[in-house]
């Protein structure tokens, strides 16, 4: 059994006396424990109505049918009990886009122990964690520092430290280098794949960054709350006219590789990062 599996979710916005808005029509998907999934789309896709439902932030559930399991247990279910949504939102944590939206304390050690604290860990545990966590963003020699006095991208960090600090299972970041510089956005990307790849948190990036989204294991694209496209990068972004139709950009890397094809020039193999793609437009150059 997948660590998520969405069934048939729809989800609608209403008010009294207005006809319901679907956000969500009939998805069905799997993320699996461990993987590493970016999911695209236009504004308006459903991707953060998705990731609220899958956290539970949204408890209006007038227009909602269908279902998402995390390891069996169904989430939306009318029978659920507080002690299972309890612990249900210990194992899916999720980080924002705005990080000073996120962080709570005036301290960075003090806003990273916010979580723990309120779940009622030991207070030696909570040291452990804290320090842990920090290690793990690389901001422990910001222990002591101010939050408002970081960058947009150490800020962005530290409200990770904090997730992290709960120890969840699953992370969702919802757009959350949309609002980072270039840097701050590779000290982001970078801290969630090392915590995918060395801690086995499974991740769910929602980006509208087609060079993010490259970097994943698996890529689901959403259009008007449906899934239109999912499957590797590779697999994705080769459907290059669906993603344009959805209104998405290729990765530079393919959006190259398309042109050069126009023009007589034609990539060989996997070409969805620059180093790869680099190397392939050193060998077709060498053949010519």
């Amino acid at each position: 059994m997948a660590f998520i599996e969405v069934k048939n979710l729809s989800y609608a916005y209403g008010g009294e006396g207005d006809s319901p808005v679907y956000a969500l029509n009939n998805l069905s998907f799997e993320i699996e424990k461990g993987e590493y999934v970016a999911i695209l789309g236009h504004n308006g896709s459903g991707k953060s109505t998705f990731a609220k439902l899958l956290t539970m932030v949204i408890d209006d559930y007038d227009y909602l049918s269908g279902n998402i399991y995390v390891d069996g247990v169904d989430i939306l279910s009318e029978d659920i009990s507080e002690d299972e949504i309890f612990e249900l939102r210990k194992r899916v944590g999720m980080v924002f886009q705005n990080p000073d939206n996120q962080l709570v304390a005036t301290v960075v050690e003090e806003d990273v122990a916010f979580g723990p604290e309120n779940l009622g860990i030991e207070r030696s545990e909570i040291r452990r964690r804290v320090d842990e966590a920090l290690q793990t963003v690389g901001m422990t020699k910001y222990a002591k520092h101010e939050p408002h006095r970081l960058s947009g991208g150490q800020k962005q960090r530290v409200a990770i430290a904090g997730i992290i600090a709960m120890m969840p299972e699953c992370m969702i970041f919802d757009e959350s280098t949309a609002m980072l510089d270039p840097m701050g956005r590779r000290e982001v990307i970078s801290t969630v794949e090392k915590l995918n790849r060395e801690s086995g948190i499974t991740t769910i990036n929602i980006t509208h960054y087609m060079d993010e989204a490259a970097r994943a294991d698996r890529i689901i694209v959403f259009n008007n709350g449906s899934v239109i496209l999912k499957g590797t990068p590779k697999e994705v972004f080769a459907q290059s006219e669906i993603m344009r139709a959805a209104g998405l950009d290729l990765p530079q890397c393919i959006d190259l590789a398309e042109k050069l094809k126009k023009n007589g020039v034609a990539l060989k193999g996997d070409i969805t990062n620059p180093y790869q793609c680099a190397e392939a437009v050193a060998a077709a150059l060498k053949d010519k």
